[in-house]
């Protein structure tokens, strides 16, 4: 508690001189207005700062939160745009008051013959407004994403090549999504909307590569009717995220979040999906084989890794192609390459591409980048691919911006 207290204490302070230094921008600017319209602007701008006093002590107080993740989302990202904005406001205001500060300790080195006193220069309206201006570009940018961005949902088609690929298998239709987070989601006829779009494509055989949930199973519940829908002739096959796990909130004991694990496995079996713990389906068409790997969530670094390779390999070594699911594609330099050479292509999601991004042409760009070295579409190191799907939600940020949510097909041919 008293930790809490204390980071609230320096967020308050820090956020408050935000404001205080920022507010300069909003008396210059309105200096000139009606006296009515002066007060209401002015006043007006001290709300958002009372609602954040209140949000953060009410967690610091450990105060019953009785919202949905998309309300909590919602809070904090309404909080991040708002003082991002403003810090990158007085950016620009505080470059001109330096500027002013440096003629101002000139005017006292200099005689009054000179033009030059010792009197500060009165901060111009034209940089108050600009100051303005240029804070609202980033408040818009947040307000895109999360109004067009969150489910501009686009569907990316390539074509893999596996010289070993059986004919019978040739021209075969993958759908992938991926990262679902149902727990985020605050617009359900847009996320019908999504699903319709995947299914116009007709996948043969399709993947859910992890991260159903955000923290908890209970968050799928009223979205079951919408993904039970996603069907393919030859099955749909998925793998558990690291959100799955409930490893992200506090459980009143280890059985309640065993319990909690239990029930998105039943989650995946309501949906009709086939979800590969650390084990493989051996697909067929005709007298064709191929193999269908599902490797629990297993990440580099910091992230949960409860995947077994060696046991969704088990059996397979014979089949002339191998498709693996996992759902961080650090696994794929970390275990698959290495230790198993033979698979012939990875599926994964996990990056997000950060929600936040530019594409333009054959550039492309993202922070994602500076946390992952394969981070959102196809990669290729020898004769092995990986694939990084985007991913269908998003967690935190309500919203994308250049990075819309992906919904992939995948066509394999052979060589």
């Amino acid at each position: 508690m008293r930790n809490k207290i204390l980071i609230a204490f320096i967020l308050i302070s820090v956020f408050v001189l935000i404001d205080f230094y920022f507010f300069q921008i909003v008396v210059s600017v309105s200096k000139n207005w009606s006296a009515t319209y002066r007060k209401i602007w002015r006043f007006g701008f001290w709300i958002p700062t009372a609602l954040f006093i209140v949000v953060v002590l009410w967690w610091a107080l450990g105060l019953p939160f009785q919202f949905s993740a998309s309300a909590r989302n919602f809070i904090i990202t309404g909080i991040i745009a708002t003082y991002l904005s403003k810090i990158i406001g007085i950016v620009l205001l505080f470059i001109g008051d330096i500027q002013r500060l440096a003629i101002w300790v000139l005017g006292l080195f200099k005689s009054s013959g000179e033009g030059l006193s010792g009197k500060l220069i009165p901060r111009s309206e034209f940089l108050s407004k600009a100051a303005l201006l240029t804070t609202t570009i980033p408040f818009s940018a947040f307000a895109y994403g999360i109004i067009s961005g969150a489910h501009d949902y686009r569907v990316k088609r390539l074509t893999i090549s596996l010289p070993n690929l059986p004919k019978a298998f040739h021209g075969i239709r993958i759908g992938q999504i991926s990262d679902i987070h149902s727990g985020s989601f605050w617009n359900k006829s847009a996320v019908i909307g999504g699903v319709n779009l995947f299914l116009k494509e007709k996948p043969d055989v399709i993947f859910f590569t992890g991260d159903l949930v955000n923290n908890e199973t209970s968050e799928i519940n009223d979205y079951l009717s919408v993904f039970n829908k996603i069907k393919a002739p030859y099955g749909v096959f998925s793998v558990t995220g690291n959100h799955d796990y409930g490893d992200y909130r506090s459980w009143a004991s280890p059985e309640e979040k065993s319990k909690n694990f239990q029930d998105l496995i039943e989650a995946h079996k309501l949906l009709g999906y086939d979800l590969l713990m650390n084990e493989n389906r051996i697909l067929t068409i005709g007298s064709d084989q191929i193999a269908i790997l599902g490797n629990e969530n297993w990440g580099a670094g910091r992230f949960s890794k409860y995947g077994k390779l060696d046991l969704a390999y088990q059996g397979t070594t014979d089949l002339p192609v191998k498709l693996l699911l996992s759902h961080d594609p650090t696994h794929w330099d970390a275990q698959v390459r290495p230790l198993h050479p033979d698979i012939d292509i990875t599926f994964s999601g996990h990056t997000h591409g950060f929600q936040f991004g530019v594409k333009i042409g054959g550039f492309r760009w993202s922070p994602a980048k500076y946390m992952y070295k394969q981070w959102e579409g196809l990669y290729q190191e020898g004769s092995q691919f990986l694939y990084v799907n985007r991913g269908f939600g998003f967690i935190g940020y309500p919203g994308r911006f250049g990075m819309p949510p992906e919904l992939t097909i995948i066509e394999l041919i052979r060589a």
